[in-house]
């Protein structure tokens, strides 16, 4: 899925679920908090089919563990 496509599925979840659920805003400051609250939500506790029903930020710790677990390749 081209770059552009992605942003403008995540600009129009971000809208749904933050700027027309919650609002109306009192100002720019409610909107920022709740623009970044909102990111770190997406970011690292919504839960992705792609990734086994995990958070991405479990989903990369597991990740990492794996690979420090794996032993390193020979190279000839």
């Amino acid at each position: 899925m081209p770059l552009t496509t992605r942003s403008r599925k995540r600009s129009t979840a971000y809208k749904a679920e933050v700027i027309y659920h919650l609002g109306p805003w009192r100002g720019l400051e409610d909107v920022e908090y709740a623009t970044l609250e909102w990111v770190a939500w997406y970011n690292s506790t919504r839960l992705m089919e792609p990734l086994g029903y995990l958070p991405p930020a479990e989903y990369e710790v597991q990740y990492h563990r794996a690979q420090a677990d794996e032993p390193a390749g020979v190279l000839n």
